[in-house]
């Protein structure tokens, strides 16, 4: 007999989850938005690597970037689709992983360890949004209150 009692996750965990989430689109929503839009010249003086980079490059990392962001805390907080906030941690995960080895392969390991605690929190969302506090959609939440 199957179950329908969701997990339940405490106060902590839930409040850890959504700053996790927070923190993470506030890294990734205005770095996407600066490499979509600002000159390659003025976003390589924050960045260094993007002068070597073809600007199409540039602009599509800002472009996944700036997804991930909106991923990250849109579907959850508008209970909208919010599965995809668990896909949005994955791809953060993938992302932040090729970033660890392009930067590794640049000699630029001053930025390792931003990779890595991006990759950790979006492990803890992935996980978090998963297993310990996933967020029902609009649509379950009516289906269940009729």
């Amino acid at each position: 007999m199957a179950s329908n009692i969701q997990p339940t996750a405490s106060k902590g965990m839930r409040f850890g989850l959504w700053f996790s989430q927070l923190l993470l689109a506030l890294v990734y929503v205005p770095a996407g938005l600066m490499k979509l839009s600002s000159p390659v010249a003025q976003v390589a003086t924050q960045i260094p690597w993007a002068a070597d980079v073809p600007e199409m490059f540039l602009r599509f990392i800002g472009l996944i970037d700036l997804s991930a962001g909106l991923g990250l805390l849109l579907p959850a907080l508008t209970r909208i689709a919010p599965r995809l906030t668990v896909f949005a941690a994955y791809g953060s995960i993938t992302l932040q992983l090729c970033a660890f080895f392009f930067h590794v392969s640049r000699g630029e390991y001053f930025v390792l360890p931003m990779n890595l605690v991006l990759i950790a929190l979006a492990l803890f969302v992935a996980w978090g949004r998963t297993k310990k506090a996933p967020i029902a959609s609009r649509r379950a939440t009516a289906i269940a209150a009729s």
